[in-house]
């Protein structure tokens, strides 16, 4: 198995282009720099941050919840997220989902199956295609960029 090191981005401007991109290159770019956003912010694993539900986030009027308390997946402990931070984001991508007409229970779902979020695997195809159109190395076998630790 190969280990997986965690590289942090640390230039503000290699960041900027990071979340241009993401926002700008993709059909769902709303969704995968949300995403990205997300996980920088409340420092989430992505499998945590994939496993969002709408109602985690949002409340029943579409106003985004100041904190919302959640399990990790991995290590199943409590914790409480606190979304200021990214409510601009997150009321942005609630305008864009009604916008494309996506509805689904996951904060996160799949363009293809709105009844399933976006994988794992998927987001880190998102984030190595991201390295590729910047001519940056954010995905590779032996090292992975990971959203969870961005600085």
């Amino acid at each position: 198995m190969v280990q997986q090191i965690v590289l942090p981005i640390k230039d503000s401007s290699v960041l900027k282009m990071v979340q241009d991109t993401l926002l700008d290159s993709f059909r769902a770019g709303r969704r995968n720099y949300t995403v990205f956003q997300v996980g920088k912010a409340t420092l989430l694993r992505v499998s945590d941050v994939m496993t969002l539900k709408k109602s985690d986030v949002y409340n029943p009027d579409g106003s985004v919840k100041n904190a919302t308390f959640i399990h990790d997946k991995k290590t199943g402990k409590a914790n409480t997220l606190y979304l200021k931070p990214v409510q601009q984001d997150l009321l942005q991508y609630h305008d864009w989902l009604a916008q494309e007409n996506i509805n689904s229970e996951w904060l996160f779902p799949s363009t293809a199956h709105y009844d399933l979020h976006i994988t794992e695997k998927q987001f880190h195809k998102v984030m190595a295609h991201v390295g590729d159109l910047l001519g940056i190395n954010l995905e590779d076998k032996e090292k992975k960029l990971r959203v969870r630790k961005p600085f």
